[in-house]
């Protein structure tokens, strides 16, 4: 996948050049890993992948076509980029129903740290727990192959699922996640749904998947994965509806960021992207927040995709590419 022809860049190294020219970002050998194996599959994997109901989108399009550009007047960097997500996230898989989608996260602004996953039209946060695409599949893989083991009816079609998961596993295995025996119901409560660790790196957010940053919190928060979910949750919905509090919340974040701690505005910025619900003074605050404290950490790709995203937040399509299929 890599090489040059005609003087300009081709494969591997045309998709590299094009995300770090446009997104800042240097893609992590997991993602190209993946791609490779999608292409390596044939019809009954690809069969399985739609008995998953999960498709590549969103970069994965670039990877097909690199030289792809964004309708007029939209900025490439909101090709595949769902209303609710963060800067950090960079889709690349759609998972089915309720908008749930899987992106590549780039929380220091530069390199992948995993994966991210949520229902973008459903409740519940951001879940980080996968550390590369292959693993999220096979994650998919395993609830679905549990969903087939409490399937009353045993058809030919049931059969005929389980034998086309089972070749795609064999597959999977055979590049990542091998070690891992389990499948099934006993893979997910291994792996899938286990309770993660409390990471010293990241202070909570609101939408679950916690902020790089190494300065303070005005409100105290705990590490991430180390808050009441709830309590914090309420608490912070709480404080968005009270303008008074907002207005404090708003100053002391702005107060530190040009003392030179951008921790709290980057926090309060990542909570209210979240929870702007369609409000254009949440947007715009949000969108305020983010852009300064990305400047302030050394992340301007990150800034950039804020503001991106700012500006396009209103699409109905998450697609934006000049040949690119509809997805909402």
């Amino acid at each position: 996948m890599s090489g040059e022809k005609g003087g300009g860049l081709t494969g591997r190294a045309a998709v590299e050049e094009r995300f770090r020219q446009d997104w800042g970002l240097e893609l992590p050998e997991s993602i190209f890993q993946f791609w490779e194996f999608l292409g390596s599959l044939g019809p009954d994997g690809e069969r399985a992948l739609q008995d998953l109901d999960v498709s590549p989108v969103g970069i994965l399009d670039l990877f097909a076509d690199p030289g792809l550009r964004p309708r007029d007047g939209i900025d490439v960097r909101v090709h595949g980029r769902y209303y609710r997500d963060p800067p950090e996230f960079v889709t690349f898989l759609h998972g089915g129903s309720d908008g749930l989608h899987h992106g590549l996260w780039f929380d220091d602004g530069r390199t992948c740290s995993g994966v991210a996953s949520y229902y973008n039209n459903d409740g519940g946060g951001i879940d980080t727990r996968a550390k590369t695409p292959l693993e999220a599949v096979r994650a998919i893989l395993e609830r679905c192959w549990r969903d087939l083991d409490d399937d009353v009816q045993d058809d030919d079609e049931v059969s005929a699922r389980r034998s086309r998961l089972g070749l795609l596993r064999d597959a999977l295995t055979a590049v990542e996640t091998g070690e891992r025996t389990e499948t099934g119901l006993a893979y997910s409560r291994a792996y899938d749904t286990a309770v993660p660790p409390v990471d010293p790196d990241r202070i909570t957010t609101l939408d679950g998947a916690g902020a790089l940053a190494s300065g303070d919190s005005a409100l105290g928060r705990p590490a991430h994965n180390g808050a009441d979910e709830y309590k914090f949750a309420t608490y912070m919905y709480g404080m968005f509806d009270d303008a008074e509090a907002l207005g404090e919340s708003l100053d002391e974040a702005r107060r530190r960021c040009s003392a030179g701690d951008p921790t709290e505005a980057l926090l309060l910025g990542r909570d209210l992207h979240w929870a702007s619900a369609g409000d254009p003074e949440r947007e715009a605050l949000a969108n305020e927040l983010l852009v300064t404290a990305y400047r302030a950490l050394g992340r301007p790709g990150l800034a950039q995709t804020a503001d991106a995203h700012h500006r396009h937040r209103s699409l109905p399509q998450v697609d934006v590419l000049e040949t690119n299929r509809d997805q909402v």
